[in-house]
């Protein structure tokens, strides 16, 4: 359905002709006229589906430039995302004038106040800074019309679920709330139970939630196997843009030191990084000038970085939930992404549950070799060559023309392929074995079945092996071009 069909002002549809769109996405068919009409909305979709548009568009047009005080809230779990989702608003709603302000924890508050002096007509921050202001009265959200609460199963992760029904009672007067999720859980249900009106259910079908661009792998390895196989995979893969999951700071830390050893062009991010620290890699990941991105499920909720063609998830995430979170990091705007996740022999309970959630099955893929690896390499040294050859080189002639007196053209070609290749062998790292997670399998006398940390932790009974047999997918060497 196009925007023009979806009951939007002049104003905003030129706004989105000037950032590019014509058509909604499923949740922003579905959640606009309903929020335009001034129903509360529970929409299930993930982070890159549109979201922002979904609830913006309709707040924008409703937005009374005359009145002085805040008429939304949009309440974020990070301040990564809270920050895109102030800067998004603000394009969107550049010919409306709107005042769009935006406050987060780490920052200084004293600057914020002034700012907030200014009555901002939408406000979007992070729940516990929200109500810090609330609590000094340097915000009031007494007239306020709508409230937003974005990726909520985030914030019910990260334990704000206290500071939202607490702003939520600030916020008494509003005419409407809008509820965002990729996941639904009890206690978000419970949200919307206790404080929306009557709230209609926007859904993404379960094979849109899981995203059918996304093509889902795993490798079956040893803890101290999986660097190795990684390096190689990427190699093979060639990602414009990845995402590397680990499981703790120290893992961050260990994998982004091994990957830059190595040649490869990565950073890491993690909670002990300063904020100022956090957004500079993320901005050179964002800018395309940093190519692997190492994150903690912590440091990534929130990211919204468009290209991202590839997520590995060196560690199994403890729970389903995560794992949607970490490969709608990719498969975006009708873009192909490949996701691959590394599972030890006795992680292979989580997998199988992770499957159950998404519904859908993740496909076994064969380890590439070192000779498959290397000539990964060479393809990507191959263009680099073709690349170079593209600019002016006449004050290397002479010099070219000495070393080709020494020297055969094979083996001056053969040593600037090696320097521009990388070999595995010659650069040993070692990563520290992390604590495995608790084994699931299934106890058929008890009847339990298997869950994670939301919904309970029990015993259960061995996994049993698959009567499917599954076949093993080989690669195949392709230039950048192909993935984009």
């Amino acid at each position: 359905m196009k925007f023009t069909e979806l009951g939007l002002n002049d104003a905003l549809l030129k706004a989105i002709k000037r950032s590019g769109f014509e058509e909604a996405t499923p949740i922003q068919e579905k959640t606009i006229p309903l929020a335009l009409a001034g129903k509360d909305v529970i929409g299930q979709a993930q982070t890159g589906t549109g979201k922002t548009a979904a609830f913006g568009l309709p707040i924008l047009q409703k937005i009374n430039n005359k009145e002085h005080f805040i008429q939304a809230l949009v309440i974020e779990p990070t301040r990564e995302l809270a920050i895109q989702t102030q800067e998004e608003l603000y394009r969107l709603g550049r010919d409306e004038k709107a005042k769009v302000q935006v406050v987060y924890g780490g920052a200084d508050i004293s600057r914020q106040i002034r700012a907030l002096k200014q009555t901002p007509a939408i406000l979007v921050g992070t729940p516990g800074r929200i109500l810090d202001h609330l609590k000094r009265k340097t915000v009031k959200l007494d007239k306020i019309k709508t409230v937003v609460l974005d990726e909520a199963d985030e914030m019910l992760d990260m334990g704000f679920i206290q500071d939202i029904e607490s702003i939520l009672d600030f916020a008494q007067n509003r005419e409407h709330t809008l509820l965002f999720s990729a996941t639904m859980p009890k206690p978000i249900l419970r949200i919307g139970e206790k404080f929306m009106k009557e709230p209609e259910i926007v859904q993404i079908k379960s094979k849109e939630l899981t995203a059918d661009l996304i093509d889902q792998y795993f490798v079956r390895a040893k803890e101290a196997e999986k660097f190795d196989i990684m390096c190689r995979l990427i190699d093979v893969q060639a990602p414009d843009l990845a995402v590397v999951f680990g499981r703790t700071k120290r893992r961050v830390d260990e994998l982004t030191r091994g990957l830059v050893a190595r040649g490869y062009n990565a950073a890491g991010i993690h909670g002990d990084l300063s904020q100022a620290k956090r957004m500079s890699v993320l901005k050179r990941f964002k800018n395309g000038k940093l190519d692997i991105l190492v994150a903690t499920d912590v440091a990534a909720r929130g990211l919204d970085i468009s290209g991202v063609t590839h997520v590995y998830n060196y560690d199994i995430p403890q729970d389903p939930d995560s794992y949607v979170h970490r490969i709608g990091r990719t498969g975006r705007a009708g873009k192909n992404g490949i996701s691959v996740t590394f599972v030890t022999p006795n992680e292979i309970g989580y997998m199988r549950t992770i499957e159950n959630l998404t519904k859908k099955k993740m496909s076994p893929l064969r380890p590439p070799t070192n000779d498959q690896a290397l000539q990964g390499q060479l393809a990507i040294a191959h263009k680099q060559i073709e690349d170079l050859l593209k600019a002016d080189l006449t004050k290397y002639t002479e010099e070219a023309s000495e070393l080709l007196d020494n020297y055969s053209a094979v083996d001056l070609v053969a040593a600037f392929l090696k320097n521009l290749s990388k070999d595995a062998d010659e650069i040993k790292v070692k990563i520290t074995p992390e604590k495995p997670l608790p084994y699931k399998g299934n106890d058929r006398r008890r009847g339990h079945r298997n869950n994670f940390k939301h919904g309970g932790d029990r015993n259960e009974r061995r996994h049993r092996k698959s009567n499917v047999r599954r076949g093993k997918h080989d690669f195949v060497i392709k230039n950048k071009k192909d993935h984009k």
